[in-house]
């Protein structure tokens, strides 16, 4: 099942890209329209859009899905349902496929709300309690999405048609489109797990490791960043991209924050997620909607790989993803080290690597964008964040000597993961160059003064030494006593997100239904109803049953009494 799925998939995948290629250097768009069923004068058609947007994305999704797939092969193979396994991920794109080329906001839902339930069997994977209200977590948060979605069909019954994509140009001032676009914002804030709904994104790392790498780079939580980008047209005109703008970049920072107090391993990869999702999004509501989908390509490559090494690293480290517990690990597993470096250094930017191309050329757009302090401040502040968390986990797995067990039999024998791992590997180191040729046919010449050019590698360098410096032990426990308990607590848990998303919200419906229960449905209502009426029969038996045990004669004359009621009864029936 394995190697059909994956043969299969990389071959669509070469297909698509070649096809983008052409669409690309043509300046071709598809619009195609099938009729499903056609019934007197109704008919149902279906609405495809092949443009080099989608068929990119789409074929890199594919790429991404295909290796995932292979390295499942081993790493998934003490599973006996691997085959149901392997369904779900192929279900899982299926749903991304019929999102990505959809200009029609039903279609669209049919393959959002596909990526929402299959997500959910997923992280539920391993049916444990911890898994369980990962998923409950995923599905709800989800679902506000996919209400809004509902909403912004129903809006859509003002035009013609459900297809978006004929009212974008014409029809982008109206308050109908406006409200359109701020359902459709919301969806997408949702799937893409921007602040208010972030707690779900860590708490999706219950899912197996390669549904993590599949999820968190190039389906579930980009689907939203791609809607989006689709409907660029609507935030760049009007306060919509302010607002996005805002959030974006909150939750970039605070991602960035929440993973350098993060010791479990995925959790940290969660958040540096969270974190370009916030760039993405963020850029986007500028109005550089094609910058947006250069990082999104760009970032879906190294994460992946980035996704599977850490899988590697805790299949060798007996199932155990605390940072703490690792060490010397570039000793033990030096291919797999040098990939989860590679990755880890594109993420951070590295020149000429994946990520450089995109960050540097997103954060020099931002440099001569008309934004304020505020914004600005974020951007760079992010960038520094996510060099000082990825040089810390770097610092805590790579150097130093193993504190876990000295039973863990670490190697790097694992031949077939490493065989994915390193295709990702090939994607990530040319990936970038490849894409900015492709994407942006002349050079963007942006000319800056040489402070803020080198700006971005000097937060790079500041971000690397800070990350460096709160790793050592010895100033981890001054660290700790500077900073205050609580802000720790505040700054660590992703700023009391999945408290507020899960106690917060769901405290005062049950505290409630407590009160309910114990004073009407066990209080009042038992006294009045069920307990009270069985309380006063009971007594009417016993009482009967004290005279018929004592007095035959009684006994007898009460059945002469009921003879006697039931024949006056008749009677005057």
């Amino acid at each position: 099942m394995c190697s059909i799925s994956f043969i299969n998939l990389i071959s669509i995948s070469l297909t698509c890209f070649l096809l983008s290629l052409y669409y690309l250097l043509n300046n071709m768009v598809y619009f195609i329209e099938w009729e499903v069923v056609s019934l007197n004068s109704m008919s149902i058609v279906m609405t495809f859009l092949f443009d080099w947007m989608s068929l990119l994305f789409m074929s890199f999704v594919l790429m991404i899905a295909s290796l995932v797939i292979f390295y499942s092969k081993e790493y998934m193979e003490s599973d006996e349902n691997i085959n149901r396994f392997i369904m779900l991920v192929l279900m899982f794109v299926l749903s991304m496929m019929l999102l990505i080329i959809s200009p029609n906001l039903v279609s669209i839902l049919l393959g959002w709300d596909g990526l929402g339930l299959v997500s959910y069997c997923l992280v539920i994977y391993f049916q444990n309690i911890k898994s369980y209200n990962a998923g409950m977590l995923t599905a709800l948060s989800n679902r506000i999405g996919d209400v809004a979605l509902l909403l912004a069909i129903a809006w859509m019954l003002n035009y013609g048609s459900w297809n978006y994509i004929f009212y974008l140009e014409v029809m982008q001032n109206e308050f109908s489109m406006l409200m359109i676009g701020s359902l459709v914002m919301l969806a997408a804030m949702t799937k893409s797990a921007q602040i208010p709904f972030s707690s779900w994104l860590p708490a999706a790392m219950a899912a197996p490791t390669p549904v993590s790498a599949l999820v968190h780079s190039s389906t579930l939580v980009t689907a939203g960043v791609y809607l989006l980008i689709r409907f660029n047209i609507v935030l760049s005109t009007s306060w919509l991209g302010q607002l996005l703008l805002l959030l974006s970049g909150l939750t970039m920072f605070m991602a960035g924050l929440g993973a350098n107090f993060e010791f479990d391993l995925k959790k940290i990869i969660a958040l540096s997620t969270l974190s370009q999702l916030g760039l993405m999004m963020s850029i986007l509501s500028m109005g550089f909607y094609k910058l947006a989908m250069f990082h999104l390509l760009t970032h879906a490559l190294f994460k992946a790989l980035l996704f599977m090494c850490a899988g590697a690293i805790i299949h060798n480290m007996n199932n155990s993803q605390d940072i703490r517990l690792m060490g010397g690990l570039s000793i033990h597993m030096p291919l797999t080290s040098a990939c989860f470096n590679v990755s880890n250094l594109a993420l951070c930017g590295m020149p000429f690597l994946a990520g450089f191309y995109s960050k540097d050329m997103i954060l020099e757009i931002v440099s001569i964008s008309n934004i304020n302090m505020f914004s600005f401040f974020l951007y760079f502040f992010s960038t520094g964040l996510t060099v000082s968390y990825s040089f810390r986990l770097v610092y805590y797995s790579m150097t130093g000597d193993l504190n876990c067990g000295s039973l863990n039999m670490l190697n790097d024998e694992s031949w077939v993961m490493l065989r994915g791992m390193l295709g990702l590997l090939f994607m990530s180191i040319i990936g970038g160059s490849m894409l900015n040729w492709l994407i942006f046919p002349f050079p963007y010449m942006i000319c800056l003064p040489g402070y803020l050019k080198m700006l971005t590698l000097f937060v790079c360098i500041v971000g690397g030494l800070f990350g460096y410096l709160i790793s050592i032990s010895n100033l981890y426990s001054l660290n700790k006593s500077l900073l205050n308990y609580n802000l720790t607590l505040f700054l660590g848990s992703m700023w009391f997100m999945p408290y507020i998303s899960t106690y917060g919200m769901i405290f005062y419906p049950l505290n409630y239904g407590q009160l309910v229960v114990k004073s009407f449905d066990q209080g009042w209502s038992e006294y009045f109803g069920g307990q009270h009426l069985y309380y006063k029969l009971s007594n009417y038996s016993k009482t009967l049953f004290l005279m018929h045990n004592n007095n035959l004669k009684i006994y007898l004359m009460l059945f002469v009494f009921w003879i006697m009621i039931l024949f006056s009864f008749l009677l005057f029936l």
